[in-house]
């Protein structure tokens, strides 16, 4: 009898995807972010939101940012995500406008100097763009590992009065067939990629 070949664990997906999404070229990059800007331009919860978090691209991550001139002619304000300096392993969200001005954090992405920025919390955002590592077709996701947007968002497993549009972001090649997921994971309301729209429960 052979044996059916064993589910990844997170650590060895985790190491294979962002290893995939790394060897897309710059060209390939380009075009992605292109295809990913129409897709979210046409996202009705994406379309209603008044507010949009991004994030600034690292590792291979597609790239969100030229949305935002679209977001921003239809009259929605941008925010990007800060590392809290009180609360570890958590963010929050400042405006991301020409103006203004990035400094790098501790892992070296650009994020925007909070003095005299204008801040979101982040039950208040309409909807939160989120980078992935990998993903399933159900919603099932794969992040970086450290949480960041796990703790930020814990709240949506309560009784939220506002509840902020998760989307995650992904090339389609950082699908996969199954994953191991975990009992702290925040649900996606969307996964989107270069290449398709997935809406688990949809």
């Amino acid at each position: 009898m052979t044996e059916q070949p064993s589910t990844p664990t997170r650590r060895q997906l985790r190491r294979q995807l962002r290893d995939r999404r790394r060897r897309i070229s710059p060209q390939q990059q380009s075009r992605a972010a292109r295809r990913l800007t129409r897709q979210l331009k046409a996202c009705p919860a994406v379309q209603n939101a008044r507010s949009v978090a991004l994030y600034w691209p690292n590792d291979g991550e597609i790239d969100p940012r030229p949305f935002r001139s679209v977001a921003q002619r239809r009259g929605k304000n941008c925010y990007l995500p800060v590392l809290h300096p009180v609360y570890g392993n958590r963010l929050w969200f400042f405006e991301f406008a020409d103006r203004t001005q990035l400094k790098p954090n501790r892992f070296g992405i650009p994020e925007p100097r909070t003095r005299n920025a204008r801040a979101m919390p982040p039950w208040a955002l309409d909807v939160v763009l989120m980078p992935l590592v990998g993903f399933t077709a159900e919603g099932d996701r794969l992040g970086m590992g450290g949480g960041f947007y796990d703790r930020t968002f814990a709240f949506l497993n309560g009784p939220a009065c506002h509840r902020p549009r998760l989307i995650g972001l992904a090339h389609e090649c950082q699908r996969v067939d199954a994953m191991p997921t975990e009992s702290w994971d925040i649900p996606m309301d969307y996964i989107i990629t270069d290449g398709a729209v997935y809406q688990p429960g949809g």
